[in-house]
């Protein structure tokens, strides 16, 4: 299998860091979508007026 054991601690410490990069990922692209909904929001909706 795995023969080098730097190999394997830094794996471990990959793992130990957690999943910071993951996070931001889905961060930015959860900003993304809100921020789509307020353009549509703002620049669509509002503009029609109520509806009657």
């Amino acid at each position: 299998m795995n023969e080098d054991p730097n190999e394997d601690a830094t794996v471990d410490e990959i793992v130990r860091s957690g999943p910071g990069g993951a996070l931001a990922v889905a961060g930015v692209a959860t900003a993304i979508v809100i921020g789509s909904w307020f353009v549509f929001y703002f620049a669509v909706f509002l503009p029609r007026g109520v509806i009657q």
